[in-house]
């Protein structure tokens, strides 16, 4: 089955085009049948790009998605044109009186930040509560992740004096999760980082590491009180998109003068005049696969139920 999007949404095509099942919001209409709703709370700066990689890993579920875009109220992005912002995304004050059967809330580049420093951090706080009574389950994604562990348990984030940059191997703790079905037993995840939280402290928090690395530390956290999964690392990539950080950062090295890390891991040979390999993809599918899958197994028939105790 497919995703619902906008045909004007510029992913709309980029799938269509990867063979992704894509299907207008005014055919879906048409359709007799309970869509699974999802929401993508951008934080990123590229919004086009980010809503790319979780369309094309949400749409390539068996279920018929609707898929919602939604930004934070008043923070203003600097990076994507304020006409596809206007046209596609809702500030979160619109909808938070809608439900949602999932929503991811992405990283975003403020990690050397406070929490409490970010601008829109009152309202993201807000976000959090909300999904209690509005959302069936919520997938934190790196800073996104960080934030609502932190949020919820008080589990620190660790500034690092180095950036966690490149491809780094990490086991399977957990293969009987259900968000591991398929897993195999260690796997291939990017990372582009300044921060990490610590296995000890959220273990202390009585919560569960399902995906972990003796280098980058714990990558993937089960939170079912809060109904929420967070995952501090990026799935999502495309295969350009380290490159494309490690090139921009070496554009900007030629006026701050800092030395800039290749990607670990990622070239072939650690050549950057060859293309990378993506070695992540299937275990993307997977878990996205996973998860709306669990989604679809437990959250109510009727939408208005979710955040309500189920008899």
């Amino acid at each position: 089955m497919p995703i619902t999007l906008p045909s004007t949404l510029p992913a709309y095509d980029v799938l269509s085009n990867e063979g992704v099942m894509v299907m207008s919001d005014t055919r879906a209409a048409r359709q007799d049948i309970r869509q699974i709703k999802i929401g993508l709370l951008n934080l990123m700066p590229k919004k086009i790009q980010t809503e790319n990689q979780f369309a094309r890993l949400i749409g390539a579920t068996p279920l018929q998605i609707d898929f919602r875009l939604i930004r934070m109220s008043e923070h203003q992005t600097r990076n994507t044109a304020a006409e596809h912002m206007e046209e596609f995304y809702k500030p979160f004050q619109e909808i938070k009186d809608e439900k949602f059967d999932g929503l991811i809330i992405t990283g975003a580049p403020i990690e050397h930040l406070p929490f409490d420093e970010v601008t829109y951090w009152d309202e993201l706080c807000e976000v959090f509560e909300w999904t209690q009574t509005n959302v069936h389950s919520t997938f934190g994604v790196c800073w996104g992740g960080m934030a609502m562990i932190n949020y919820f348990h008080g589990v620190k984030k660790h500034v690092l004096d180095h950036k966690l940059f490149g491809c780094y191997r990490h086991a399977n703790l957990s293969p009987a999760s259900p968000y591991l079905r398929g897993f195999s037993d260690d796997l291939v995840m990017p990372v582009s980082r300044w921060t990490e939280m610590k296995r000890d402290e959220i273990e202390a928090a009585g919560l569960n590491v399902l995906l972990n690395s003796d280098v980058v530390g714990p990558a993937f956290v089960d939170d079912p009180d809060h109904r929420a999964l967070y995952i501090f690392n990026h799935l999502e990539y495309d295969s350009g998109t380290l490159n494309e950080e490690y090139q921009r950062d070496l554009q900007s090295n030629q006026v701050e003068g800092a030395e800039i890390q290749m990607p670990v891991n990622y070239f072939p040979e650690d050549d950057p005049s060859r293309k990378p390999l993506n070695r992540w993809r299937s275990h993307a599918h997977l878990l996205y696969g996973n998860w709306i899958n669990e989604i679809y197994q437990t959250t109510p028939f009727e939408l208005s139920q979710i955040g309500q105790p189920q008899g």
